[in-house]
């Protein structure tokens, strides 16, 4: 699937070099309606433009019109038509696609477009017009043919990104790595307090319960330059873990129940999924019903990868706070619905690859050193019959494989039919990724310290690092050939970044081999 791409970073500048070739949109409406227009505020598309939720026949195009993207947005409180191109060429010559949505208040002035009609396989352009600005180029590509069984994949893995513990550097090397499409696994905003001594600080005085504060969060995330390029280049597809609302929520339950009351939380969770919903590049089955959101779906990648984008917070029940009470086998993770609709999709995939993207690590991880256990609760580890039940199914899927993030380290892990038997089969692999920015910059020599001595009683951990980066995955029939890409620093605004590990996993060979 992957396609090269000269010059790419050509395409994704937002100043004159990339909108100056695009001049000619300017002629997109006739000219009594061009001056008909009530002009808006300059700089309305200072959030940039993303594509997602890749289908053999469709894309989602994305951008938010905000000239004053930290106070509000700063656009007037009316529908705004905005104009939308796509094309097989950045010049816009070859147009297959155009029409004009409608952005409206209610939703922060964000527009979603779900075009369909397209050819599979192929890389596309596109931009919006509104008020007589031009938006920044941006470049996609749909999913293969749904019965291609040939070919190639290349995917990313992201996740946990706070603005306050650094720039999102990692993001300028998976430009250049150029996948066909980024799963991001959650934690795209954090909703902690503004710090002082914060490389760089949140916007607001406080953290976020309005959904204009939410707003707020996330357009100040959307204006970093790397993470704005990387979303102009591939489509996302996106999923929320806990910081999107509040850290550590379980479905309508916050952290520290006793100081949300609940129709307090409710309202919380009601302006946290609105607002991702607005920022992100999502379908229409992803408008939330005030509290409710529906992010658990199904991506096909032709025959050779399906991916379950899992929700592993709204449907799950409130962590344990014991080892005997992860062990309650009326504890849920996924919900009945979403671990039904799991299940069904996982053994009776026609794909040859069956991966998994859960917020939340499935392996074990063992905390205590020498006899006994300790885990952490938020993870699979706490809803260990429901986890424990997963793996046994594993043996019947083909080639499953899970995408996880949340622990801002890499945690490259065997997936096993019982860790309560370090020698039961293995069966399946699972590649838990380092964070893009948050915990910054870490003191490796403590992290080795403290984390060394915990895995003679892993020995399904297969690789553990504490560096910032992502992973990079290369699809074939035969093998998911893995790089865990990592850079030097966050703490500058450029980076050096290098290839920590490769790792492969064979086809109907579970587990994953150092290489």
């Amino acid at each position: 699937m992957t396609a090269g791409a000269p010059d790419r970073r050509r395409f994704l500048t937002a100043g004159a070099a990339v909108l100056g070739a695009a001049a000619s949109a300017q002629l997109w409406l006739p000219a009594a309606a061009r001056a008909a227009e009530t002009p808006l505020p300059d700089g309305v598309f200072s959030l940039g433009v993303s594509s997602g939720d890749p289908l053999p026949d469709g894309i989602v195009l994305w951008t938010r019109l905000a000239p004053d993207p930290l106070n509000g947005g700063g656009m007037p409180d009316r529908v705004v038509p905005v104009e939308w191109q796509l094309a097989e060429d950045h010049r816009f010559r070859k147009l297959v696609r155009r029409g004009t949505a409608q952005a409206r208040p209610e939703y922060g002035h964000s527009v979603h477009v779900d075009v369909r009609g397209l050819r599979a396989g192929r890389t596309y352009w596109y931009r919006f017009r509104t008020s007589g600005q031009l938006s920044p180029v941006g470049r996609t590509r749909t999913a293969p043919h749904p019965y291609s069984s040939g070919g190639s994949l290349r995917m990313a893995l992201a996740s946990c990104q706070n603005w306050q513990h650094g720039y999102f550097t990692p993001y300028a090397d998976m430009l250049d790595q150029d996948p066909d499409v980024v799963v991001f696994v959650g934690d795209y905003i954090y909703e902690s307090t503004p710090s002082a001594t914060a490389l760089r600080r949140h916007e607001g005085s406080g953290e976020p319960f309005s959904l204009v504060q939410y707003r707020n969060r996330y357009a100040q995330y959307r204006t970093d330059p790397d993470l704005a390029a990387m979303h102009a280049n591939a489509p996302f597809v996106v999923t929320f873990d806990d910081h999107e609302v509040d850290n550590d929520f379980a479905g309508e339950i916050p952290q520290d129940p006793d100081k949300q009351p609940h129709d307090a939380f409710v309202a919380r969770l009601t302006a946290a999924y609105q607002a991702f919903y607005e920022h992100m590049p999502v379908r229409a089955t992803a408008v939330p019903d005030g509290p409710h959101i529906r992010m658990y779906r199904r991506l096909e990648f032709g025959r050779l990868a399906r991916l379950n984008v899992l929700d592993t917070r709204q449907y799950r029940s409130d962590q344990a706070t014991s080892q005997e009470g992860a062990q309650d086998p009326s504890l849920t993770m996924l919900g009945a619905r979403q671990k039904g609709w799991l299940l069904d999709g996982l053994k009776n995939s026609p794909a040859r690859w069956n991966l998994v993207a859960s917020q939340i690590m499935m392996a074990e991880t063992d905390l205590k050193v020498g006899e006994g256990k300790l885990w952490f609760y938020d993870a699979w580890d706490g809803y260990q019959a429901e986890r424990n039940r997963f793996l046994q199914e594993f043996r019947q899927v083909r080639n499953p494989v899970v995408l996880s993030g949340d622990r801002h380290l890499t945690m490259i892990s065997d997936l096993k039919a019982d860790y309560a038997d370090p020698d039961s089969d293995v069966v399946g692999a699972e590649f838990v990724g380092t964070s893009i920015s948050s915990n910054g910059d870490q003191d490796q020599e403590a992290f080795r310290r403290e984390w060394d001595p915990r895995r003679p009683d892993n020995p399904h951990w297969k690789l553990l690092d504490a560096h910032r980066g992502y992973h990079l995955f290369d699809v074939h029939r035969d093998r998911i050939d893995a790089q865990v890409r990592v850079v030097d620093t966050v703490r500058q605004t450029t980076a050096t970044p290098s290839t920590l590990a490769r790792l492969r996993v064979r086809a109907g060979h579970p587990g994953v081999e150092v290489v």
